[in-house]
C-alpha cells in the first residue's frame, strides 16, 4: 500500500530546554503528521550518544538518550520542581543544539528528579529493571564507572575493570551502587514517556520508523560486557575495524573505527545478541531500518591503528543466515535495508532474499555522466525513497553546490521550469513515483537551505545540530502535503 512520512529526528524538534524531546512538541509533531496525511515519523537512532555527538556510535544498543526526556513532564509527575531547570542557561540560538552546555546542565537536573523517585519509590520501576535486566545492569554500572574515570573509554580503565574480573565488579556496583541506580532511572524515564508517547502516535495512524547502525561504537557498553563477541586480541584491542574503501569522493576511503563482528562466535550462539537487539528495537519502534545493510554480505576490514581506510580488505559477512535466525526467532519483520553506495551481484542477492525494501535517493539520481537506478522510472515498487538522507545536504542545499550539468539534468527530468519551488518539486516526483513508501526530510517541507543540513560526513564537528523554529507555523505545509498525499494515491 502506498504511503508517505517525515524525518524528523527527535533532537530536533523545538522545546525551552536546549534540545527536542519526547514531551508535548513531540506530541504535537505527531498531530502535524497526522494532519497532513502522513503515516510515518522516521527519526535517527534515539541511543545515548558520546564524544562527537553522533546518534551513530552510541554508549549502547540498548539505551534511550536521556537528552530525549522532557522535563515537564518529570515536574507533572512530581519528580521536578520548577525552580530545578526552568530558570537555568539552555543556550540562546533555538535553532541549533549546544552539546556541551546541555552535558553540564541536563544531568544534574535529572539526577534531581532521580533522587526524587528513590526517596517515593516506585513499582513500576523495579518491573522495568527486572524486565530490562539483560542489558541494563551492565549499561547502568559501564556509565557510572565512565563518570568515576572522568570519562575515559572502558579500554584506558585498570585491567580487572576491563576485563570485568567479577570481585572488581563487585567492589564498583557497591561502591557506586547511586550513580548505577541513577543510570537506570534516566531509562525507566526515557521509556516511559517514549511509549506514551508511541501510544499517541499509533491512535493518530502515525508509525514510528527507528534506525539501527550496523556496528555499535568502541565505547560502549555492548563491546565492554560481551568483548567475545568482537574481533577483539588478547589486551581486549581490536584487531580490525570498520570503514569504507576509496572512491571518487575519498582517495582515502572512510575510516570509522567500530569494532568489527566476531561472526563466528555469533553464528555459535544462534546469534542470539542479533536477535535480542532486534526484539528490543521492534519493542521501541514499529518498522526499522538497519544501517549499511551490504556490510552483512561482505564487510571492510581496516587494521587497527591505520590513520586511513587505504589498507583494507573485504570480508565475508554472516549473509542470510542471520536474517534467517531472526525471522525464525522473531517472525517476519518490517525491516528497511540502507542499501546505498556500490552493490555486488551478492549484496543484491541477500536484499532479495530478505524480501527487504531497499533504499532511493533522489540526489544521487542526475549524474549527467550515466543513467542512474536512482532517476524514479527505475525504481522498483519495493523500496523506499527519499530526497536526501541525514548525510545530505538539504534539496535547495544540494542545488546551489551539485555540478551544473547534475542540476540542468534534474531540472530537465523534473520539468522545473514548469513548476513549484526546487523542494516541492523534487517532493512531488517522490510522491509520483511508484515506491511503496516516500520520506521527506522536514528541513526540504520546511524549504530549507545548507543551514538545515544534519551532518555532513567526514567533518568532525558542527553535527547533528539543526532545529526547527519554536515559532515556525507549519498550516501551510500541512496544507501542501496531504494534497500531494492525496493527489498521488498516498493518503
Amino acid at each position: 500500500m502506498r504511503k508517505s512520512g517525515v524525518l524528523m529526528h527527535i533532537s530536533s524538534l523545538p522545546s525551552p530546554y536546549g534540545i527536542g524531546t519526547v514531551g508535548a512538541e513531540a506530541r504535537a509533531f505527531v498531530d502535524f503528521l497526522s494532519d497532513s496525511g502522513q503515516s510515518f515519523w522516521q527519526m535517527l537512532p534515539v541511543a545515548p550518544t558520546g564524544f562527537g555527538d553522533s546518534p551513530y556510535q552510541a554508549f549502547s544498543a540498548f539505551a534511550g538518550n536521556p537528552y530525549f526526556i522532557d522535563l515537564d513532564t518529570l515536574a507533572n509527575e512530581g519528580l521536578l520542581k520548577c525552580e530545578d531547570y526552568v530558570n537555568l542557561n539552555w543556550g540562546v540560538d533555538p535553532t541549533h543544539v549546544d552539546y556541551g552546555l546541555l552535558y553540564k546542565t541536563r544531568y544534574p537536573v535529572l539526577r534531581k528528579a532521580a533522587e526524587r523517585l528513590l526517596s517515593q519509590g516506585s513499582e513500576d520501576f523495579s518491573a522495568f529493571c527486572a524486565e530490562n535486566a539483560f542489558w541494563l545492569e551492565d549499561y547502568a554500572l559501564f556509565m557510572a564507572l565512565k563518570d568515576s574515570h572522568g570519562g575515559a573509554a572502558w579500554s584506558e580503565w585498570e585491567r580487572p575493570l576491563r576485563f570485568r574480573e567479577a570481585a572488581a565488579l563487585e567492589r564498583s556496583r557497591a561502591a557506586l551502587s547511586k550513580d548505577v541506580f541513577f543510570y537506570k532511572a534516566f531509562q525507566f524515564f526515557f521509556y516511559s514517556q517514549w511509549r506514551a508517547l508511541h501510544a499517541y502516535a499509533t491512535k493518530k495512524g502515525v508509525s514510528i520508523i527507528g534506525d539501527i547502525p550496523i556496528y555499535v561504537a568502541p565505547d560502549s557498553a555492548d563491546v565492554w560486557a560481551k568483548p567475545e563477541l568482537f574481533q577483539l586480541d588478547g589486551d581486549l584491542r581490536p584487531v580490525e575495524v570498520s570503514g569504507c574503501p576509496p572512491d571518487g569522493f575519498s582517495a582515502d576511503g572512510q575510516l570509522w573505527g567500530n569494532p568489527l563482528y566476531d561472526w563466528e562466535k555469533h553464528a555459535a550462539s544462534g546469534y542470539a545478541w542479533w536477535i535480542a537487539r532486534i526484539r528490543h528495537s521492534f519493542e521501541v519502534y514499529d518498522v526499522l531500518r538497519i544501517d549499511h545493510f551490504r556490510g552483512f554480505d561482505a564487510y571492510y576490514a581496516i587494521p587497527y591503528g591505520d590513520d586511513t581506510a587505504q589498507n583494507g580488505r573485504w570480508r565475508k559477512g554472516p549473509g542470510y543466515a542471520l536474517f534467517a535466525a531472526i525471522k525464525a526467532a522473531l517472525g517476519e519483520k518490517p525491516i528497511i535495508a540502507e542499501d546505498l553506495g556500490f552493490l555486488t551481484d551478492s549484496v543484491r542477492k541477500l536484499l532479495a532474499d530478505c524480501g527487504y525494501p531497499g533504499m532511493k535517493v533522489l540526489q544521487f539520481a542526475f549524474d549527467s555522466r550515466e543513467e542512474s537506478d536512482y532517476l524514479p522510472h527505475n525504481f522498483p515498487q519495493n523500496c523506499v525513497v527519499y530526497t536526501g538522507t541525514h548525510d545530505n545536504d538539504t534539496i535547495i542545499g544540494w542545488f546551489q553546490t551539485a555540478p551544473h550539468d547534475d542540476v540542468n539534468k534534474a531540472k530537465d527530468y523534473m520539468r522545473l521550469h514548469e513548476r513549484e519551488s526546487e523542494p516541492r518539486c523534487m517532493l512531488s516526483t517522490l510522491w509520483s513515483s511508484v515506491a511503496e513508501l516516500a520520506i521527506a526530510q522536514m528541513q526540504d517541507l520546511l524549504e530549507l537551505g545548507c543551514e538545515g543540513r544534519m551532518n555532513t560526513p567526514g567533518t568532525p564537528s558542527s553535527n547533528w545540530r539543526w532545529r526547527m523554529r519554536p515559532d515556525t507555523d507549519l498550516s501551510e505545509p500541512s496544507r501542501w502535503l496531504k494534497h500531494i498525499t492525496k493527489l498521488f494515491g498516498r493518503l
